[in-house]
């Protein structure tokens, strides 16, 4: 469980995160959803420590991130896993290279363990053979399920994903959406999400947090989203559909 108590964040003058206070359970997919510039990466950056908060604390579990030293800190992030958008696989690493990736920056196991695991992460992904490719001679699709596998490869607690779906087809995205869910599931990891895609909030969004102008302005499950009485949440799904629509009519 992950849990922000009254966190606000600026920059310069600007208050970009204000006031917010929200929790995400384990074993659930927990979306925070917005219009660019509503701070909801600004929120993501600082749940997972990218950014330091100017007021509030946030909890992991118990324990007070907030508070911890930067050892201390550094030990809760090995419990985290990452989901860049765009992939952010090394170029010049192999499939099988950008999996161990962080087994070698944090366990001390040898190369048959970490070959061992990250064969065992890829095969959970349903990638074979590719071990040996680079990410240029890979689909888009495949990229993101070898970043994925890099981002289970340490066994994490808490997953964090910024626009997983960014720049796929809608198939590829429905395939991707449903391997986040069933690993979130199968290793009940709390997993947040920042998203803007409607198909991605309505087929696995548990709980979604709706945030405007810094704040939380609506949360509830997907069932309730299309049913909302809240103009700024109403016009962002309007807006986030017919965005979609007009894609697929393209």
């Amino acid at each position: 469980m992950i849990r922000a108590v009254r966190i606000s964040k600026s920059f310069e003058d600007k208050l970009v995160i204000d006031d917010v206070s929200v929790t995400f359970q384990p074993g659930e997919i927990n979306q925070i959803i917005g219009q660019s510039g509503s701070g909801k990466t600004v929120l993501l950056k600082s749940l997972v420590g990218l950014y330091e908060v100017d007021k509030g604390e946030i909890f992991y579990d118990d324990f007070s991130f907030t508070k911890l030293q930067r050892n201390e800190k550094q030990e809760v992030r090995e419990k985290i896993g990452m989901l860049f958008q765009g992939s952010a696989l090394f170029d010049s690493a192999t499939v099988i290279e950008n999996v161990m990736f962080p087994l070698e920056m944090f366990t001390k196991m040898s190369k048959e363990e970490m070959e061992e695991r990250a064969n065992f992460c890829l095969q959970r992904v349903d990638i074979e053979n590719a071990n040996h490719l680079f990410p240029s001679e890979i689909s888009g699709g495949m990229q993101k399920r070898v970043a994925i596998a890099r981002a289970i490869a340490l066994n994490p607690r808490y997953l964090f994903c910024d626009e997983p779906n960014s720049g796929l087809d809608p198939r590829t995205a429905t395939v991707i959406d449903n391997l986040i869910k069933e690993i979130t599931q199968e290793y009940q990891m709390t997993t947040i999400i920042n998203t803007h895609d409607m198909n991605s909030i309505m087929e696995i969004g548990d709980k979604i947090f709706f945030i405007n102008e810094g704040k939380i302005w609506w949360e509830g499950n997907r069932e309730e989203i299309l049913h909302a009485d809240n103009k700024e949440l109403n016009d962002f799904v309007f807006s986030s559909a017919l965005t979609r629509a007009v894609k697929g009519v393209l």
